[in-house]
C-alpha cells in the first residue's frame, strides 16, 4: 500500500478522479451560494405558479365574504407585503371601487357590467401581462368582486431566475475544471520530465575515467527506482573499471617480467651461438648453429612484438606524427630486406614513382609497419618466391604468391605482428585492406585524409 501511494500511476489516477469529482461539487456549491445570497429575503409563502395564485385568491375571497372594509384593507395590506409589485382592489356590488393597493392605483372609480366583462376579456389568457385573477365576494357576487394583478416578471421562481441568470456557470465551471486539470497534469508531467532530463544529463556527463557520476534519489517512485538502478550500474561499471585497471597493471607487469626473464637466457644463448659459429664445425653443425641463430632472432622479435602490443593497447607507445615521405621510407625498408629475399630467390618487383608523396604519420611507426609486413611475407609466403611493392594513385600495395592467410579481415591479422600493424594503422588513420586466397595475398594501404605531394 505504501508503495502504491508513491507510484506515479496512482498519483495520476488521483488527479483524474479529482477532475471528475470537482465538477458536480463545484456546480452544486455555486447554486446553493447564489440561491442563499440572492433570495434570502423571500418569503416561503409566496406563490409563483398562475394556478396556485388563482386558487389562493379564491380562498382569500371566500375568507372575506362577511368581512368589513377595514378587514379587507388589512388583508390586502398583508398580501401587499408578500407581493410588493401586485395591484389589489375591491369593487363593491354597486360597481364602486372601494379599496386599492397601492392607494394611487389608476383604476376606474365606477364600474358597469359591460366594463367588468370587457376587463375580464382583456386580461384573460396565459400570456396576458400582468397576470390577473378575479374572485367574487359572497354568493354570486353579492358583495362585489376583488382583483389581483401581478407582473409576469414577478412570477418567476428564484430557481428559475437563478437558472436563467447563471446558466453560463456550468460551462464556465466545466472549463475551469478542465483548465485546472490541464495545469495539474502539466505540472505533474513537467516534474517527471525534469527528473528524466536530469537523469539523462547525468548519463551524458562523465568524469576523466569515462564513468558517469551517481544521481541523488529524490523519491521512491518509478523514476526513483530507475535512479537507483542507474546508481547501481554506475557502481558496477566503476568497480569493473578498477578491476580492469588492476588486471591491466598486472598484465603489463607480467609481460615486462616475462620479457626480461626471456631476454636474459636468449642473450646468453646468442653469445654461445656466436662462439660456436667461430669454431670449426662440420657442415651439419654449421646448419644447426645457423638455424639456432634464426630461431633466437625469431624469439627476440616475438618478445619485442609482445611488448609493443602491450604498449599500444594501453596507449603508452610513443606516437609522434609528422609529414613524412612514404616513397623514401618504402625504398629504405625494401633495401634492408632486399638481400634476404634475394637469398631466397624471390622474384621482386618494385614500382614506386620518382616523386615525393607525403602522409601524416609517425615515421618509426610506419617503418615498423613495413618491417612487420615484409617479415610476414618472408615467414609465411616464402613458398611463392614472389614479392611486389607498388605505389599507384597514392596507394601503397604489397603482393605475394604465398598460400594465403586464414583470416580475410585486416583488423584480425594472422598473428601478433599483424595485430600491431592493425593498431598502428588505426591510430594513424590509414585504411588497410587485405585480399587473400590460396594463390596469394594483396595488401593495400592508403591515407584517409588528403595527401600532400611535391614533384622533383
Amino acid at each position: 500500500m505504501k508503495r502504491l501511494r508513491r507510484s506515479l500511476l496512482a498519483q495520476y489516477v488521483l488527479i483524474i478522479l479529482f477532475a471528475t469529482m470537482i465538477l458536480p461539487i463545484s456546480v452544486t456549491g455555486l447554486s446553493i451560494v447564489f440561491y442563499n445570497t440572492l433570495y434570502e429575503g423571500n418569503s416561503d409563502d409566496r406563490l409563483y405558479n398562475g394556478t396556485d395564485l388563482e386558487q389562493m385568491w379564491h380562498r382569500t375571497a371566500k375568507s372575506l365574504e362577511q368581512a368589513t372594509e377595514e378587514e379587507i384593507r388589512e388583508k390586502f395590506h398583508q398580501l401587499k407585503l408578500v407581493y410588493t409589485n401586485a395591484n389589489l382592489y375591491w369593487v363593491d356590488v354597486k360597481g364602486m371601487t372601494r379599496v386599492t393597493f397601492p392607494e394611487n392605483l389608476p383604476v376606474r372609480k365606477q364600474w358597469k357590467a359591460t366594463d367588468a366583462i370587457q376587463f375580464m376579456k382583456d386580461h384573460r389568457g396565459m400570456t396576458a401581462d400582468p397576470f390577473t385573477t378575479v374572485a367574487f365576494l359572497g354568493t354570486e357576487g353579492k358583495h362585489g368582486f376583488i382583483v389581483f394583478q401581478l407582473p409576469r416578471s414577478d412570477m418567476e421562481s428564484p430557481s428559475d431566475k437563478l437558472r436563467e441568470q447563471y446558466n453560463f456557470l456550468f460551462p464556465i465551471a466545466l472549463l475551469a475544471v478542465f483548465i485546472v486539470f490541464i495545469l495539474i497534469s502539466t505540472l505533474f508531467f513537467y516534474r517527471i520530465r525534469k527528473r528524466l532530463l536530469h537523469l539523462q544529463e547525468a548519463m551524458a556527463i562523465s568524469d576523466q575515467s569515462g564513468v558517469p557520476s551517481p544521481v541523488a534519489v529524490s523519491r521512491e517512485d518509478e523514476i526513483g527506482r530507475l535512479e537507483l538502478s542507474f546508481n547501481r550500474m554506475v557502481q558496477e561499471v566503476e568497480e569493473g573499471r578498477l578491476r580492469q585497471l588492476e588486471e591491466e597493471e598486472l598484465r603489463k607487469e607480467l609481460i615486462a617480467n616475462l620479457s626480461h626473464d626471456l631476454r636474459t637466457p636468449l642473450t646468453t644463448i646468442r653469445g654461445h651461438t656466436y662462439r660456436l659459429h667461430q669454431e670449426h664445425l662440420s657442415e651439419k653443425g654449421m646448419e644447426s648453429v645457423k638455424l639456432l641463430d634464426e630461431k633466437i632472432r625469431y624469439m627476440d622479435g616475438l618478445i619485442d612484438n609482445l611488448v609493443s602490443y602491450t604498449l599500444l593497447t594501453t596507449g603508452k607507445y610513443p606516437f609522434y606524427p609528422e609529414k613524412i615521405d612514404i616513397v623514401r621510407l618504402v625504398r629504405t625498408s625494401f633495401a634492408t630486406w632486399y638481400p634476404i629475399f634475394e637469398n631466397l630467390e624471390f622474384t621482386m618487383e618494385l614500382d614506386i614513382p620518382d616523386r615525393q608523396i607525403f602522409w601524416q604519420a609517425d615515421p618509426q611507426w610506419f617503418s615498423r609497419i613495413l618491417d612487420n609486413l615484409l617479415q610476414n611475407i618472408h615467414r609465411h609466403a616464402a613458398d611463392g618466391r614472389y614479392i611486389a611493392i607498388r605505389i599507384q594513385e597514392e596507394t601503397l600495395m604489397l603482393e605475394d604468391h604465398g598460400p594465403g592467410m586464414k583470416s580475410k579481415s585486416s583488423s584480425q591479422g594472422v598473428g601478433i605482428g599483424l595485430s600491431i600493424v592493425s593498431l598502428m594503422m588505426k591510430e594513424m588513420k590509414l585504411e588497410w585492406n587485405i585480399q587473400t586466397d590460396t594463390n596469394g595475398t594483396k595488401m593495400t594501404i592508403r591515407q584517409k585524409q588528403r595527401s600532400y605531394q611535391n614533384e622533383y
